[in-house]
């Protein structure tokens, strides 16, 4: 346990929650505009999924402007694109179901603390609680409240992969905050097998001289590892032709996350954290080394359910003292490629000719990059149902395909209940990423099931 406990009750960790409390999540929500309408006449089933809970949670990673009033505008670096969205997407969402939302990712800012207060002011307005963000460090690793009639939800949002410029910092003396997002700093070691890293330092033992900073070359001599073009290596245990990544979480950042999700739990009925991560890369379906003990540290700390979202794949599930960890959902929504207007940066990033139209640069990324790939539009909605303790009773997984092949490109990454040998192919993967979890998962047809 890594929580001091001091008078607290000894039962301040279990939630407060009528039994057969229930919480949908799904993972990335990237929409360009409304689909509610769309989803009444095609799948009314999901839509009725998402209302039924008590409590829905999605990740929103975008920016949601009115471009007739905005004064902001994009920035230089963004989250890999400037994800825009219509002034009307936080309404509809609420809509749909979704009543709390994660806002810490690395689209955060793609159009700057303007961009990210438009955001926030439109989800508020929808009546939709959300976290992550703020004007200043500690506003932005607050929790945010949801009040239903099942209890009082808390939330702390936090991102481990985000753009320099989004970490919200806090005032110090005459020195202003910075508004932006909560964030989990991490240190990347890349480990090697040892005869590789005596190539590495041959290589950085022959770069011109000064190129290294000496207090850099002082900590590789004194940890034995090699850092060469910002990147720091290390002796690996394995014997394999393999490389691997070892992550060290920022300390401090660590213990304020833990104490916000003590907070968080201690002044409600329910606590959830939600961690956006791509490492160790988007490609990966298997989650960091500093995850899994980030999410059960949590759960030590007051989360009753942790939600991973980012890589905008599956990854596994595990069940941590009866709490559901949810190491990447996926994609709900993935509207990319109908993403307007485009930025200047966006066409000179993929190379487009200034002459082309937003209709032909979107074009082409529906059948380039991700978009010629099925594995990001295949996800599922959980819908975990509680005891009254908190403790998980099961957890459904009703999965979804986001019409990655259809007759209608324009249909492209509108989620829907998946059917048949799609469901199948969703839920047997999850059951492979679960495995080294503990975690099994039944399958009868329609939808997986895990139940304690």
């Amino acid at each position: 346990m890594t929580v001091p406990d001091g008078k607290l009750a000894p039962s301040w960790r279990q939630a407060n929650v009528p039994g057969g409390f229930t919480l949908a999540a799904v993972g990335d929500l990237i929409a360009d505009d409304e689909l509610t309408p769309v989803l009444q006449r095609r799948d009314p089933d999901l839509l009725a999924l998402l209302r039924s809970a008590d409590v829905t949670f999605g990740n929103f990673e975008s920016t949601a402007i009115d471009f007739t009033t905005f004064t902001g505008w994009p920035e230089a670096e963004s989250g890999g694109a400037w994800l825009v969205s219509s002034p009307r997407v936080p309404a509809d969402l609420r809509g749909m179901g979704f009543t709390l939302m994660s806002r810490a990712n690395n689209h955060t800012t793609d159009w700057g603390v303007a961009g990210m207060r438009s955001t926030d002011h439109l989800l508020t307005e929808a009546g939709i609680v959300h976290a992550g963000t703020g004007e200043n460090r500690t506003d932005a690793c607050s929790p945010r409240f949801l009040n239903t009639r099942s209890g009082r939800v808390s939330l702390v949002s936090v991102a481990t992969r985000f753009e320099p410029m989004s970490r919200a910092i806090d005032p110090l003396g005459r020195v202003r905050g910075r508004p932006g997002a909560n964030t989990l700093r991490t240190t990347r070691e890349v480990c090697v097998r040892p005869e590789w890293l005596e190539e590495l330092a041959r290589v950085r033992d022959a770069l011109p001289a000064g190129s290294i900073r000496p207090s850099i070359a002082k900590a590789d001599a004194d940890n034995g590892t090699v850092t060469l073009f910002g990147t720091t290596y290390a002796a690996g245990k394995s014997t394999m032709d393999t490389v691997e990544f070892r992550f060290t979480p920022h300390e401090a950042d660590r213990r304020e996350l833990l104490h916000s999700i003590r907070q968080a739990k201690q002044t409600s009925d329910f606590a959830i954290m939600a961690i956006h991560t791509h490492e160790p890369g988007n490609y990966s379906d298997v989650p960091p080394d500093f995850l899994p003990v980030i999410a059960r540290e949590a759960i030590d700390n007051g989360a009753d359910a942790v939600i991973g979202h980012g890589p905008h794949q599956l990854r596994g599930i595990e069940v941590y003292c009866g709490r559901p960890i949810c190491y990447s959902l996926g994609n709900f929504v993935f509207r990319e490629n109908t993403q307007q207007p485009l930025t200047r940066d966006e066409y000179e990033k993929n190379g487009i000719l200034p002459g082309e139209t937003e209709a032909e640069h979107s074009e082409r990324k529906r059948v380039h990059g991700v978009f010629a790939e099925r594995i990001w539009y295949e996800s599922v909605v959980t819908v975990a149902r509680f005891r009254d303790d908190g403790r998980l009773d099961h957890l459904e997984l009703h999965p979804v395909e986001l019409r990655w092949e259809g007759p209608r490109d324009a249909d492209r990454g509108i989620p829907r209940l998946a059917e048949g040998e799609v469901a199948a192919r969703i839920i047997g993967r999850l059951q492979r990423l679960s495995q080294p979890y503990g975690t099994a998962i039944a399958f009868d047809g329609r939808i997986g099931r895990i139940a304690m």
